[in-house]
């Protein structure tokens, strides 16, 4: 910016400018809060079928999404744009000051010259003693103010054009409160892309400054989009290769530190994919492209001839963060084609695949990176959408999960397949219902098919799977209840799932049966229905006109269901002969503690109703009423504290409930003091005048009883079992 751009400068425009932004802020304020609470909320407890049930639903879902993010922008513009007003404003006042100064107190002038430069003369002659050192010093403030109005005007357009490229459609997510921390942003992805440029060359203090860096700007879109582009999609591959390389056998701080870098590199570079800029549209591209190279960091050196392959190094930056759908689809599908491409039975020969690249430890974890498919599946595990686009592909599918047989990749198949069963990510904490699209529920069934498999399906449930699988149950307690019953309880077991009833029941009660064996999973059964029978024995208690019949009879179904849904875990356990192993016992009841702390944390938050997915809702009308009254929160949460808190319940088992691991009688007595206590705990609450204390705890216990027993013949016609 030169002298008399600065001097004569009218930013009447650009006032103006911010002027008509907030104006869009304020209106896009609204808006965003009007399609999040009304359009959003009401399309989320909506009783919807036929096509808008996967249609209307998801594009009111992705346009209440596109409203916050037209938010963030133009709250972002409006910030950049008055920072930098302001920050031009006083550098021309500074200006001005400085001229006026000069040619008041030292009789010195300022002319601008062609070209933008400018000359300061003395104004007198002859020329007072010491007038050059003055005429130096006011041109060296000059200049300083116009460098810092041209940084600010400059960076201002850098930052501005780099929002507006973040996305070709819609809008993007870049948030920021000023010019500065736009500007900064940029300049230090700038600065952190240089220091990856060479990583055999970034010295411990570098290391540490890119760590920083890292953690801080990982969620940031412009840092993370120019840091990626400016480093290029091969370069990216060829750092993380070299710096694993250079601190293999990392112990102590330096491990400590490689992890974090891994992490936060990781969730740096999925934030990027979500950019369109043309940048990172390159890198998205070389990346594919470079997937069969194989990197080396030392050549010359004969113990690694082949170097780890470009698939292999990308994974192993893919454990954490949402990567962009598209890219993981496109990802996807080349290394699937590759994973597959062994010839026999699916998943068999993919083991040893992979061990053409030699692989030292990209992961600086439990594994060592050398099978791709494991990063790659933690990946999908934090996106539900492209988790369930790759998974819908039955091929696919049958591969992948047949795969865990014979690899160490079983733990991150499972949380992929939970992610796109639930629509939840891994470490994603619910904050709106989730209902069940019908391809969640056709993959769902798949899942129970493939574990309810005789001879071969319980191999799949171990200590890595058998939580995801257990968390996958609970979700689905709604249509697994449904599925038990039978048609005809649709109006008890309410529920917000686009296929409601397409479950099969004999592959449900195998798939119970086998995840209840590993202590997470059996947990994860237990609380999930103690919740959902909690939350349904509320409604009806509450708001008897859910079901048009007598509310005994809602609360019998119920009551039935949870003894059938025990009574198959119960069986489980004892068939599995734990029952006197204390080892086993004490894994019972810390798995239940574990899981009934994380689904506490999620009811307290005070979540509406089907918030999370283990509580299903009733349609529309209803649903808003529960929620009023704050259904399937307190009741439910009541229910998860008699679980983990191991609380006494007079009249109930001299222990506290589930305390051994696994003995029949004991597993149903808390199944019955379990679900007496939700409904009195109901009863109590909400006043029910249908209902006494005394008559519902001796139906309840009947029909407890009643289910346990259909549990048994249930598991007799379908699985054989050694305590039959």
């Amino acid at each position: 910016m030169d002298l008399d751009a600065l001097r004569h400068a009218n930013f009447s425009l650009l006032n103006t400018a911010i002027s008509d932004w907030g104006t869009v802020v304020k209106r896009l304020t609204s808006l965003e809060k009007r399609s999040r609470d009304d359009m959003k909320a009401k399309a989320d407890r909506a009783n919807w079928a036929g096509a808008n049930a996967t249609v209307s639903r998801e594009f009111i879902s992705k346009t209440a999404g596109e409203f916050s993010d037209a938010l963030t922008q133009a709250t972002s513009i409006h910030n950049i744009l008055k920072d930098t007003y302001d920050e031009l404003v006083g550098y021309r006042d500074k200006l001005k000051q400085a001229l006026d100064d000069g040619f008041d107190k030292d009789r010195l002038s300022v002319y601008g010259e062609k070209g933008g430069g400018f000359r300061v003369i003395a104004a007198v002659h002859p020329e007072p003693p010491g007038t050059k050192e003055k005429a130096e010093a006011l041109r060296d403030r000059i200049q300083g103010l116009l460098g810092q109005a041209t940084t600010s005007d400059s960076t201002a357009a850098r930052a501005l054009k780099a929002i507006a490229e973040q996305a070709d459609y819609g809008f993007s997510g870049a948030k920021y409160a000023d010019r500065d921390s736009a500007a900064d942003a940029l300049q230090k992805a700038d600065d952190m892309a240089k220091l990856a440029k060479d990583a055999k060359k970034m010295s411990p203090e570098e290391l540490a400054e890119f760590q920083r860096a890292m953690a801080k700007y990982k969620d940031d879109e412009l840092f993370a989009a120019q840091f990626a582009s400016e480093l290029g999609g091969k370069e990216t591959l060829q750092f993380w290769n070299d710096l694993a390389e250079i601190h293999v056998g990392a112990r102590g701080e330096e491990l400590k530190q490689l992890q974090s870098i891994q992490r936060d590199l990781s969730m740096t570079l999925a934030t990027a994919t979500l950019s369109d800029t043309d940048g990172m549209q390159e890198w998205k591209k070389k990346v594919l492209d470079e997937a069969n190279t194989f990197f080396r960091s030392s050549p010359s050196d004969p113990l690694r001839p082949n170097g780890a392959m470009g698939y292999q190094v990308m994974s192993s930056l893919m454990h954490h963060g949402k990567y962009d759908a598209e890219f993981l689809d496109a990802y996807g599908k080349q290394i699937l084609k590759m994973d597959m491409a062994p010839a026999g039975s699916p998943g068999m020969g993919t083991n040893d695949l992979w061990k053409a690249g030699s692989v030292t430890d990209l992961v600086f974890g439990d594994d060592d990176g050398s099978d791709p498919m494991v990063g790659y599946m933690k990946a999908l595990s934090h996106n539900p959408e492209a988790a369930l686009e790759t998974f819908d592909d039955k091929k696919v599918f049958e591969h992948v999960v047949e795969s865990i047989r014979y690899t160490d990749r079983d733990g991150a198949v499972a949380h992929a397949l939970e992610a796109a069963v639930t629509g939840i990510g891994d470490g994603e904490r619910p904050t709106d219902p989730r209902p069940h699209s019908k391809a969640q529920v056709a993959l769902m069934q798949e899942v129970m098919h493939a574990v309810a498999q005789p001879e071969t399906g319980a191999k799949l449930v171990n200590k890595a799977t058998g939580e995801s699988f257990g968390d996958m149950a609970a979700a689905y307690m709604p249509e697994i209840s449904l599925s038990v019953s039978g048609k005809g309880a649709e109006s008890i077991f309410w529920n917000n799932s686009q296929d409601p009833d397409s479950l099969d029941r004999r592959d449900v009660t195998r798939f119970l049966y086998e995840t209840a064996r590993d202590p997470m999973g059996r947990a994860a059964i237990i609380i999930g229905e103690s919740v959902y029978t909690a939350s349904s024995l509320e409604a009806h208690i509450a708001q008897p006109e859910l079901f048009d019949g007598k509310t005994e009879d809602a609360v019998k179904a119920i009551a039935t269901n949870a003894g059938i849904i025990e009574g198959i875990v119960g069986h489980s356990v004892a068939d599995a002969e734990i029952a006197g192993d204390l080892e086993a016992e004490k894994d019972a009841n810390d798995a239940l503690k574990t899981k009934g702390d994380s689904v506490k944390s999620i009811l307290s938050a005070g979540v509406g109703v089907g918030t999370v997915a283990l509580v299903g809702t009733a349609p529309a009308a209803a649903a808003a009423g529960a929620a009023v009254s704050g259904f399937f929160g307190g009741i439910a949460g009541m229910a998860v504290d008699r679980l983990t808190d191991e609380q006494q319940i007079d009249g109930a088992l001299d222990q506290a409930l589930y305390d051994s691991g696994g003995k029949l009688n004991d597993s149903l007595e808390s199944a019955n003091v379990q679900t007496q206590e939700s409904a009195v705990n109901a009863i109590d609450k909400h006043g029910s005048k249908e209902l006494t204390e005394d008559a519902t705890r001796n139906m309840i216990r009947v029909e407890i009883q009643k289910g346990w027993n259909d549990s048994d013949n249930m598991l007799e016609d379908s699985h054989a079992r050694p305590a039959a």
